[in-house]
């Protein structure tokens, strides 16, 4: 069997999903899954997790969702592996991260949850401002690239917003307060250096997503070759960064609980 993330723009209309729907199982093809991702003016974006008995049928059946009135295919984007339950996603990987009791198994974990949760094709967690590649899943870019791409992102993200309302900074989770440097220190021997002198990124990339993980002075990045970071992927990277935060405090607070003096024999 050959399993496809199909993601389709339709019509924001009663009949229009079973419509799609009808046209997959034509092809003898079977939905395994179906999310919305999106609701724009008078339409929506949803992903269809298609399983194929034959992969050659998959022009077929991409000619057969097209012919349904007002639907467009966005993106097709082969999976491997079995799919998974996006419901049980989430738990999966909070239950991962609170059972690790080290920064760097904390992070390794969640560039291996990210890269599954979100079909990526690889994950990192970097060190803008050392320029350090400190955790990853699959094999993301150098870090230099992977730097840079975030400051092209931000210098682009301010020049759009120059002369709007400046958003309020997030403040910084009790127990983030070392720098950067000392961070990536002590995450010990996994953080690795590779970034080349002179590298560069181009434009950023609809299919990069990016969030700061504050608490951490860190960035966690995911590539999706051939599939785009639509307003969902971004939530769903904010809403795990969140939790990575809240695994930093609470390691902080067990370290500093441990050293106290009055724990001292």
């Amino acid at each position: 069997m050959a399993t496809f993330l199909v993601r389709v723009e339709l019509p924001d209309r009663p009949g229009a999903l079973g419509a799609v729907a009808s046209r997959i199982g034509s092809v003898r093809a079977d939905v395994r899954a179906v999310e919305i991702v999106e609701r724009r003016q008078g339409s929506a974006v949803d992903e269809f997790v298609v399983e194929l008995a034959d992969e050659s049928r998959l022009s077929l059946l991409l000619s057969e969702i097209a012919e349904v009135d007002g639907v467009s295919v966005e993106e097709v984007h082969p999976l491997a592996g079995r799919p998974h339950d996006r419901r049980l996603d989430g738990y999966e990987t909070a239950v991962r991260i609170m059972q690790e009791r080290s920064p760097q198994n904390v992070l390794a974990a969640l560039a291996s949850r990210v890269a599954a949760e979100l079909d990526a094709s690889w994950t990192a967690v970097v060190d803008v401002e050392q320029v350090l590649l400190v955790a990853s899943h699959g094999r993301p870019p150098q870090a230099a690239w992977l730097a840079a791409h975030v400051s092209e992102s931000r210098t682009r993200r301010d020049a759009a917003t120059e002369g709007g309302s400046e958003k309020p900074e997030s403040p910084a989770p009790s127990g983030g307060g070392r720098t950067s440097g000392a961070r990536a220190g002590a995450l010990g021997a996994g953080a690795s250096e590779d970034a080349e002198e002179g590298t560069s990124a181009a434009a950023p990339s609809a299919e990069i997503g990016w969030v700061d993980l504050a608490a951490w002075d860190l960035v966690l990045m995911a590539g999706r070759p051939g599939l785009r970071f639509g307003a969902r992927e971004q939530a769903h990277l904010a809403a795990v960064a969140r939790l990575a935060d809240a695994r930093w405090v609470d390691l902080a607070e067990r370290e500093a609980r441990v050293s106290h003096p009055s724990c001292s024999t």
